[in-house]
């Protein structure tokens, strides 16, 4: 999302009298790949170009790619194919061992339904996930429609420009699969007498938000963690006891009484670090009686354990199902010391946590890093 975020900040900071512009977007890869599908990188006729579709081996090569979209008004799908050990091979110098087709599309600014205005309308509106689906490929011609053209998905009218019932259903059903894997992919289809046409379905979450309960000092390296990866940062304390500048780093600051106010959704994780047994006690209960499925709680197991009994001899007590939400001692086993490197446990185990995975080392995972289709 802080990429996306950066595009759209640049294309809005674009003198569109003088400038063109295009957007690479990564719509499959197959195999290994330093950046996934949705990856973007916006690139203006002038050279300069802002996101990133791989390491660095092919933001070249995309330069060249989007200033001929620009030139030619066309959108075009390249596929970078870095299996081959061939030294003139554009991409190669990755090492990856995938396959990327990379979606080029020039934009015209006075074009509400280009990509870039897409992905705004997204950021634009409230906190939840949104699809949008991009015409990758297409035999002949369909109706008006062309590749590059997309579509922010709202219902099965939103398809009707597919024209086919037949096939504005399956698509239908491919972007609900979709929804329920929670992923993008690339799906195909045929069209009367087997004219294919490729679509890019993508899931576009909202990002990572952490609601951080407490005002010590431990709370300012955290919230500048986050703030420099682009996740949403909330501070619920008593405004008396936090310094001035927390207030420019922290998206939201607000006061215990006003957590009922607050969007608090499956894309959310809670911190307990008030570093107050009582305050803490409390606001477990609190946490708990929110969506949010990651709830981390400073300070040593025994204490959290102390928390859990005392709340259950005064008849609250926690549900099993609610205590794997709560992670205590928060943060992963990095051997962290000072509140910088702490902060830095706590965010990789809310990001691993949130993915769904296991925070170990890389080298002993026996599968691939990625899901592979």
């Amino acid at each position: 999302m802080k990429e996306i975020k950066s595009i759209i900040a640049a294309y809005d900071a674009i003198d569109k009298d003088i400038t063109n512009a295009a957007l690479a977007t990564v719509v499959r890869v197959e195999g290994s790949s330093y950046r996934r599908t949705g990856a973007r990188m916006l690139v203006m006729d002038n050279g300069i170009w802002v996101g990133g579709i791989s390491g660095g081996c092919l933001e070249g090569d995309a330069l060249k790619r989007a200033r001929m979209a620009i030139a030619k008004s066309v959108s075009t799908l390249i596929t970078y194919d870095t299996t081959e050990e061939d030294n003139h091979q554009i991409g190669v110098g990755l090492g990856c061992n995938g396959v990327i087709d990379v979606l080029f599309t020039p934009l015209v600014f006075i074009d509400k339904n280009n990509p870039v205005e897409i992905l705004k309308s997204c950021i634009n509106k409230d906190r939840k996930s949104h699809v949008l689906v991009s015409i990758t490929h297409l035999e002949e011609k369909w109706g008006g429609l062309k590749t590059g053209d997309i579509i922010h998905y709202s219902g099965l009218q939103s398809l009707s420009i597919f024209l086919n019932d037949l096939l504005i259903s399956e698509i239908s059903n491919a972007i609900n699969h979709q929804i329920a894997e929670n992923k993008s992919a690339t799906c195909s289809f045929f069209i009367g007498d087997q004219k294919k046409i490729e679509l890019f379905i993508e899931i576009v979450n909202p990002e990572i938000s952490v609601v951080i309960m407490g005002h010590q000092y431990d709370i300012y390296p955290l919230c500048n963690l986050l703030k420099q990866i682009g996740w949403q940062t909330t501070i619920i304390a008593d405004l008396q006891k936090l310094k001035g500048d927390i207030f420019k780093i922290a998206d939201t600051v607000t006061t215990p009484d006003q957590i009922s106010n607050l969007l608090i959704d499956q894309y959310t994780a809670i911190i307990l670090m008030s570093h107050d047994y009582k305050t803490d006690k409390n606001n477990l209960s609190i946490a708990l009686a929110t969506a949010a499925p990651y709830i981390g709680m400073l300070g040593p197991r025994s204490r959290s354990e102390k928390i859990w009994k005392e709340l259950a001899e005064e008849d609250k007590p926690i549900a099993a199902a609610a205590l794997d939400r709560i992670h205590a001692p928060v943060g992963l086993d990095i051997g962290a010391i000072t509140p910088d490197e702490i902060a830095l446990s706590l965010v990789a185990e809310i990001r691993a946590s949130l993915s769904g995975r296991e925070g170990g080392f890389l080298r002993l995972r026996k599968t691939s890093i990625h899901e592979r289709g």
